[in-house]
């Protein structure tokens, strides 16, 4: 899954902002692995911590505000098919003229619940649901942490290649995820009150909180299938450990849009990952689709621990049942 959506959060540019979401599960199909994302949730439900997740880029405002995250998330299997995580994001927000006041704080906790509804080994494909609760209040007001719940219901697949014929082998080792959700606020509009100075009288700007799409995607080339499902070239171990993609995580206002209006954001995440046995690295580049999305190129990493192939017996382990043993992508790591 992922440290679900960071937002820059100034007054009047929740919509011309860049949510991403920070991988957080990995999942094996079949032959296909399929890792943690870092731009938008992976299909899996595992037992996994993603700590530190980093970032860093400027706004969409004008002008401009540099901002850079920490995050963190924990995902815990309640069943081998079901999962809880929740994600926690501490925001710096850093104005590029140097004599403005910056900001720093939370953004509100979020808690994520996801399962697993199909899963075909032979196709390479798995296909879960989920529902995404960000907690109104429990972040700060001065990162644009909003006051009341969002609610997420979401739909996420991943498909890998591997059932292409033998005169396509050399695209079997791509895959691709996706997820498409629904944003709904818990409150349809927030209202600020001021003091007109000129006139003293009370003033009302009332602010409607849309209805967003959030939709996403990522293709994969995956040099660990390469390798074990396709042909060995004998490339250097750590190049074997590789998966290149590229990401996409776009956020189109579709209801209840008079003040934010319709402009779709968001990023195309072009990157790479390093996998492990029990954990993996990931790192890339944030490149905004257009100007309300950011005025210039970020970057994101993550240290990804696979807590079911730390501990299969403890913590990464079901509460409630028992799950076959770990696959792992690489058994000599």
């Amino acid at each position: 899954m992922s440290i679900r959506s960071w937002r820059a959060g100034l007054s009047g540019l929740a919509i011309a902002l860049i949510p991403v979401s920070t991988g957080f599960a990995h999942e094996i199909v079949g032959n296909r692995f399929f890792p943690a994302t870092l731009g938008i949730d992976d299909p899996g439900v595992n037992d996994e911590l993603a700590f530190p997740t980093v970032d860093s880029f400027k706004t969409g405002d004008v002008p401009p505000v540099r901002q850079r995250d920490v995050s963190g998330e924990f995902s815990k299997r309640i069943t081998e098919d079901f999962a809880i995580s929740f994600a926690s994001t501490y925001t710096f927000l850093g104005p590029v003229d140097p004599t403005a006041a910056g900001a720093n704080g939370f953004q509100n906790l979020e808690t994520t619940f996801k399962y697993r509804v199909f899963k075909s080994p032979e196709h390479e494909f798995v296909l879960s649901a989920g529902l995404s609760v960000e907690w109104g209040g429990t972040g700060s007001a001065n990162v644009g942490a909003e006051s009341f719940n969002v609610y997420t219901p979401t739909l996420y697949f991943g498909k890998g290649l591997g059932d292409l014929p033998d005169t396509l082998s050399w695209i079997r080792p791509v895959a691709i995820t996706g997820q498409v959700g629904y944003a709904i606020p818990g409150r349809s509009s927030t209202s600020t009150f001021d003091i007109d100075p000129d006139t003293g009288l009370q003033t009302v700007d009332t602010e409607f909180n849309p209805r967003v799409l959030n939709w996403g995607a990522s293709i994969q080339y995956s040099m660990p299938y390469l390798k074990s499902a396709v042909v060995d070239l004998g490339l250097p171990d750590f190049i074997n450990h590789l998966i290149p993609l590229v990401e996409a995580n776009l956020q189109t206002p579709v209801s209840n849009t008079l003040t934010s209006g319709t402009v779709t954001t968001g990023t195309i995440n072009p990157g790479v990952i390093w996998v492990g046995n029990k954990f993996q690295v990931g790192v890339e580049a944030l490149v905004p689709v257009n100007r309300q999305s950011g005025s210039n190129i970020g970057v994101i990493g993550q240290l990804h621990l696979y807590l079911d192939d730390i501990d299969p017996n403890g913590i990464g382990r079901p509460l409630f049942g028992n799950a076959p043993p770990p696959a792992r992508p690489f058994a000599n790591n």
